[in-house]
């Protein structure tokens, strides 16, 4: 079947009727990326997307849950992103309505769209397709979908050798379009996903659906920007575009992606205060003749980590100061330990107060059955947890109090502090060369970024996982 061309001012777009009284399916194209950006964009998304928390690879397209409903406080609606790949997904449908905003592979993609009610399909094998109608969108296109629930629909790249597309999707209201009781239910209880969500089409449509389209007998509307899809500048763009696109898909397989996440330090500003509380498991702890000292806190405000006891924070806390060190302070530490190095000291990627983490005895209490700890301790309510970390070596001795406290009014103080005490004339000149940067700038870093990543954590639906509340004796270390 011929395609109509025809020139648009602004957004090419098409809105083709529902045959089924339903909401028309509204395609449309927004602007094209860099030549091959759509693949190495997909590719780079599909990798990263595998490592979230809520990934599900399922009905040949993967998918993440990005936000979910919050129906206590009358929110019903979930955010997912979604890649469909090379061999493309199968006809399907969802009884709530959609709309996403995606991006084309660098070989365009095909959307097909038949809005046949349940009732015409049963009744006439040719039902469905006879209102079958496809779209096509050029490569490395951004471009918007909308439609009613119970629309059938199949994405599939227009080239092969590319993926069709990635997307990010809104459900409006994930309880939409009248569900099964006990689809309900799980999505009630925060656990829907795009699979659990999604209908297949029998076998006998999808048959006459594939013919149909190897025998083009389906209407194709193709939107495009800068050329008509069928001209010859138009052809060009696609064959430059596919190849740059499978070279930027194999360049970013080379590379792991990965994203960072800042908060504005005003926003999590670090209190610092000359010396530990006498309450703090630091209180007696390596008395004597020029101990340095120091204590800071920073203040989170009400609702934050609302779901998680003080005990899972420590655990996300200690394992910020693991996994999240500030690259300021990695330089420092890499700096240290060459210098220290040929004399025989400690040597640790993490910063001096928190490095015992990465070591200890096999006998040694572990806090979470992971975190070697000193000592802890805990109150009878639960609402403040301390421990102590520390070593010994051959210039110096070190303990470090974390500790996180959860108030009457909901807030939540997180604390590190320190005491180091010199064992010989080394270990002083040390000291004195180190303690303003550990005091005005390794300290408080490393506390801010620890409780950033707790924050991350805990954001990603981490508190679910691992109590990470419980002190024991580890026989293997």
């Amino acid at each position: 079947m011929g395609i109509a061309q025809g020139r648009i001012d602004t957004f090419p777009s098409v809105s083709l009727p529902s045959r089924s009284g339903g909401l028309p399916v509204e395609v449309t194209l927004i602007g094209q990326l860099a030549i091959g950006e759509g693949d190495r964009l997909i590719a780079s998304v599909s990798a990263m997307q595998a490592r979230h928390p809520r990934h599900v690879d399922a009905l040949d397209e993967p998918s993440a849950r990005l936000g979910g409903t919050d129906l206590s406080r009358g929110d019903p609606t979930a955010l997912y992103s979604f890649v469909v790949g090379e061999n493309g997904h199968p006809f399907h449908r969802h009884a709530g309505h959609r709309m996403f905003t995606a991006v084309a592979g660098s070989g365009g993609a095909r959307l097909c769209f038949s809005t046949a009610s349940q009732e015409r399909i049963e009744a006439d094998p040719d039902g469905f397709v006879q209102a079958l109608e496809c779209v096509d969108v050029p490569p490395d296109a951004m471009f918007t979908v909308r439609f009613g629930g119970g629309t059938w629909h199949r994405f599939v790249p227009l080239a092969s050798g590319h993926p069709a597309l990635m997307a990010l999707s809104c459900h409006s209201n994930e309880l939409g379009g009248g569900l099964s009781p006990e689809l309900e239910r799980q999505v009630r209880a925060g656990n829907g996903d795009i699979p659990s969500l999604t209908e297949l089409l029998p076998a006998a449509p999808t048959a006459s659906a594939e013919a149909a389209l190897a025998e083009r007998r389906v209407p194709v509307t193709a939107l495009a920007l800068t050329a008509p899809a069928a001209s010859l500048a138009g052809r060009a763009c696609r064959r430059s575009r596919s190849l740059a696109g499978r070279i930027g898909a194999r360049w970013s397989a080379l590379r792991r992606p990965i994203g960072f996440a800042a908060r504005n330090p005003e926003r999590h500003r670090v209190l610092a205060y000359p010396s530990p509380p006498a309450d703090t498991l630091l209180a007696g702890v390596l008395d004597g003749a020029g101990v340095h000292q120091d204590w800071f806190e920073l203040r989170l405000p009400a609702g934050a980590m609302a779901d998680a006891d003080t005990a899972r924070i420590m655990s996300l806390l200690l394992q910020g100061f693991v996994d999240n060190q500030a690259a300021s302070v990695t330089g420092l530490m890499a700096f240290r330990n060459l210098l220290v190095k040929p004399l025989g000291l400690r040597t640790s990627r993490l910063g001096c107060p928190v490095s015992s983490l990465l070591s200890g005895a096999p006998e040694q209490l572990r806090f979470g059955g992971r975190f070697p700890v000193l000592d802890m301790r805990r109150d009878a309510g639960g609402h403040r947890i301390e421990v102590l970390l520390g070593a010994d070596d051959r210039h110096l001795s070190f303990r470090s109090s974390v500790s996180v406290e959860r108030g009457d009014d909901a807030t939540i103080r997180c604390r590190l502090g320190t005491r180091v005490r010199p064992r010989n004339l080394f270990g002083r000149f040390y000291m004195a060369m180190i303690a303003y940067v550990h005091r005005r700038h390794v300290s408080p870093t490393m506390l801010r970024s620890a409780v950033e990543h707790a924050l991350l954590a805990a954001d990603a639906g981490s508190l679910a996982a691992d109590p990470g509340d419980r002190i024991e004796r580890c026989a293997t270390g």
